[in-house]
């Protein structure tokens, strides 16, 4: 798979914990995976000190809302940067291409 194979969303979103949303940038990437027939999307969170310390606190899932689409996602642990990696395997929270 070329990265041409990959659609993706760079801009805002929101994280929703529960009730309460954080606005956040991301920078997110997704490809359909024909050997379980799911989408697979993943991006990071620029550095934010609201998700920091959910994060610390033992959240590990949001749904990510951006202007096109939601998705429930799974958050790891923080890169040196202090951003956070978010993916899931489901429909993603950005609009893709239909395939020809």
């Amino acid at each position: 798979m070329s990265q041409d194979d990959e659609d993706g969303y760079t801009g805002p979103a929101t994280l929703v914990f529960g009730t309460d949303e954080v606005t956040v940038e991301v920078e997110l990437r997704g490809y359909f995976q024909p050997i379980d027939g799911r989408y697979h999307w993943y991006g990071r969170i620029k550095q934010n000190d609201e998700v920091t310390t959910r994060v610390e606190g033992g959240a590990r899932t949001a749904l990510l809302r951006t202007p096109t689409g939601q998705a429930e996602g799974t958050l790891t642990d923080p890169d040196p940067w202090g951003r956070y990696r978010v993916g899931g395997i489901s429909t993603p929270p950005y609009k893709i291409e239909e395939p020809a």
